[in-house]
């Protein structure tokens, strides 16, 4: 998405400046297509930043969220309803079948929450004393105070200094580093498979199962973050399938909702018993109708057989993308790719271009696109997209 920085144009638009002033209004969608207010047509490969990963006004979850709308929208926590069972029992099918373990989970309405929620749990898990949590640098775990403490972009902190205590940080794939930190004092670690925001870069093969064991020499926890791999981004439900590991939370949103604000943070049984009646809660926590959209969400990500579609359309878009002499590689795992463009060509310029072209993606440093289509993109939009973002680059290289 384009946003202008423009002083007069940010003081004249009723939101808060933290994204500056979104130059484009989108009036509607349907599958892979957004209409903005002009009329004008784009192929969103952003998919609300890995979202929409079933596609704008999906007739499944469209339907299943108007159904829901017209018979029970909330109920507040001292009740819960058949919907967020439902979904609750659907989505710990899946973690169960992926990590070998029962577990339970809490149900949020945002990815920042559902690590909120995991960062509290490895807090209780550990004990006064043993409370601090390590991450990566490059990460991204969210943007209330605990999860930017443990966000590894020390930029993101000064703003906002000091931080939280309780958080360490150490070089992204560096399991030197990694055990040399643990100490008594460390509850958990918090690791996402792919580092999404911090510029699409995957862990390196038997990273995640090195850091599964160094939590298991001192018994800490491992946290994986799916916020934005979960949910067959990545041709697996889950991002730490890729590397066969078993963590012990796991934290969800983005996709688990198609659009619909929910989250979820999910723990290994023994793990979740640790909370006690008002150690956690969120009055939106499950609600009928979030909870309805996950529901539908997974039946119908089993019934597409997600996972596979992600990875062909991963290869397929992957092979369009290395055609073109501006782009050295490609990286990433079914549709969350970032495409590493030539020295000299400028990535924030390109995908500027590229909105104005028709093609949503974004950029996530100064030579990385980042590409998150929908699971559910044509073999023609693929092609399409590949096309613009040649005339993009041909432009660029001059």
């Amino acid at each position: 998405m384009t946003h202008t920085f423009d002083t007069a144009a940010m003081a004249a638009c009723p939101f808060m400046p933290v994204f500056g002033a979104p130059a484009l209004s989108m009036e509607r969608g349907l599958g892979t297509e957004l209409w903005d207010t002009d009329g004008k047509r784009y192929l969103d490969f952003l998919g609300g930043i890995a979202v929409t990963s079933l596609g704008h006004a999906n007739p499944v979850i469209a339907e299943a969220i108007s159904r829901q709308a017209s018979t029970l929208l909330h109920v507040s926590n001292f009740f819960t309803n058949p919907q967020a069972t439902a979904a609750a029992v659907k989505v710990n099918e899946l973690l169960e079948a992926a990590t070998g373990h029962a577990g339970q989970l809490f149900f949020t309405n945002s990815g920042a929450e559902s690590n909120e929620c995991a960062l509290k749990l490895a807090r209780k898990w550990g004990g006064r004393g043993r409370h601090t949590v390590v991450s990566a640098f490059g990460s991204f775990h969210g943007r209330t105070l605990a999860t930017l403490a443990a966000t590894g972009q020390p930029a993101k902190h000064e703003p906002f200094a000091p931080m939280p205590d309780g958080f360490k940080h150490v070089a992204w794939g560096d399991l030197d580093e990694l055990r040399a930190s643990v100490d008594s004092s460390v509850a958990a670690v918090i690791i996402e498979p792919i580092q999404g925001e911090g510029g699409v870069n995957p862990a390196p093969a038997g990273y995640l199962q090195g850091v599964r064991d160094i939590c298991d020499e001192v018994g800490a926890l491992m946290i994986v973050d799916e916020i934005q791999t979960g949910f067959a981004r990545t041709g697996h439900w889950f991002g730490f399938e890729i590397d066969g590991v078993s963590p012990d939370v796991v934290t969800l949103a983005k996709a688990m909702g198609n659009g619909m604000p929910v989250g979820a943070c999910w723990a290994r049984t023994e793990v979740a018993a640790v909370f006690e009646p008002g150690d956690h809660g969120s009055t939106y926590s499950g609600t009928a109708i979030a909870t309805a959209a996950v529901s539908a969400v997974v039946d119908e990500m089993r019934r597409i057989d997600a996972p596979a579609l992600a990875t062909a359309k991963g290869e397929r878009l992957s092979g369009l993308l290395l055609e073109l002499p501006q782009v050295t590689s490609v990286r990433g795992a079914g549709l969350i790719l970032g495409v590493q463009l030539v020295e000299g060509i400028d990535a924030p310029a390109v995908y500027r271009r590229l909105t104005e072209l028709g093609l949503i993606c974004n950029a996530v440093n100064g030579s990385t696109l980042r590409l998150l289509p929908p699971i559910t993109v044509s073999d023609d939009e693929l092609v399409e997209a590949v096309g613009l973002i040649r005339q993009a680059l041909l432009e660029a290289a001059g």
